[in-house]
């Protein structure tokens, strides 16, 4: 069965910093894209940053550009979200998520995962 557990969430100042990690079992994802996501209440989900296998090709949220840095240990099957100078509105809850796949819905394709961890809270306060 495969699981992934976020952990690193909590309750911070404004302008400090947390590290968010994912740790994943039950199959490597060594060769698999994995990102992170955040869902604010009465929001939508939205990416937050994403890395393929070797760290190579990465992208962020243009709201987190500058602020978070995503990277990943394939030996430990871990992916990280290191978050600094944090701002209230990063207060969302946060979501590891592996395998990234392409979906054909007719003449549109977009990018889905097929594994999600349960998240952790990130309060910011200002």
């Amino acid at each position: 069965q495969v699981q992934l557990v976020e952990s690193g969430g909590g309750l911070v100042q404004a302008g400090g910093s947390l590290r968010l990690s994912c740790a994943a079992s039950g199959r490597t994802f060594s060769r698999a894209f994995m990102g992170w996501f955040r869902q604010a209440p009465g929001k939508e989900r939205e990416l937050v940053a994403v890395i393929n296998w070797t760290g190579g090709s990465i992208d962020y949220a243009d709201s987190v550009k500058g602020r978070f840095t995503i990277s990943r240990d394939n030996a430990k099957n871990t992916v990280y979200l290191q978050m600094n100078s944090l701002k209230p509105e990063d207060t969302a809850v946060y979501y590891c998520a592996a395998d990234r796949y392409i979906l054909r819905l007719g003449d549109r394709t977009q990018y889905e995962y097929r594994y999600w961890g349960q998240g952790t809270q990130v309060t910011v306060s200002s």
